[in-house]
């Protein structure tokens, strides 16, 4: 999370330049946006890192520009930061993913937490997303014949009923199974289940 950047979008230049020196108070990068559409036009899904987002603001709404980013690769954390009068579209932003809203005026050392569970689940999808880009990778090395074997592997068919559904000999099957086995980089049928497992649960 060292190269982590809290990316801060509010109207507000009192709120901005505060919420500035609270975050770099405790060593994160920040950048600040006096809009939605300005965080938006340099949008970058591989900068790691979190947004603290007020809801209203002129043009485009902090709801808008979350459900925007909900349809990016790798979405940004979100934190929604709201007057009174916002609660319940703070509530409903925090229903759409987002990681947590604070109150205006808001607590320093709730807002500093808020921020380190932000950026630690961005961490943690960013680790998901290149496991299963790295699978998905072994996948494309596979030939067609191979892929056909693997299917049937993972549906727990032995090597003698995987022959006679694809009308080839025992040993063939053997052969492409242990290609499959080393393309795929697994050691055991468990880790071979486990990548299939990950990838159909996207």
């Amino acid at each position: 999370m060292n190269k982590s950047t809290v990316f801060i979008v509010d109207d507000d230049r009192e709120v901005r330049e505060a919420l500035q020196l609270l975050m770099e108070s405790v060593g994160l990068q920040v950048e600040v946006f006096d809009a939605a559409n300005a965080y938006l036009e340099q949008f970058d899904a591989s900068r790691p890192g979190c947004i603290i987002l007020d809801v209203r603001m002129p043009g485009m709404s902090g709801l808008d520009l979350q459900n925007l980013l909900l349809e990016r690769p790798l979405c940004p954390p979100i934190i929604i930061i709201t007057g009174h009068g916002d609660v319940p579209m703070a509530v409903r932003a925090v229903q759409a993913g987002a990681v947590d809203f604070i109150q205006k005026p808001f607590n320093d050392q709730a807002l500093l937490d808020s921020v380190h569970r932000a950026l630690e689940r961005d961490d943690r999808q960013r680790g998901e997303a290149t496991h299963i880009a790295e699978i998905k990778q072994r996948l494309s090395r596979l030939t067609p014949r191979e892929r056909e074997v693997l299917e049937l592997v993972v549906q727990g068919l032995r090597n003698k009923l995987i022959a006679a559904e694809l009308s080839v000999s025992q040993s063939t099957v053997e052969a492409h199974r242990a290609k499959v086995m080393d393309k795929m980089e697994a050691k055991t049928l468990s880790d071979l289940m486990r990548m299939m497992l990950t990838i159909e649960s996207q």
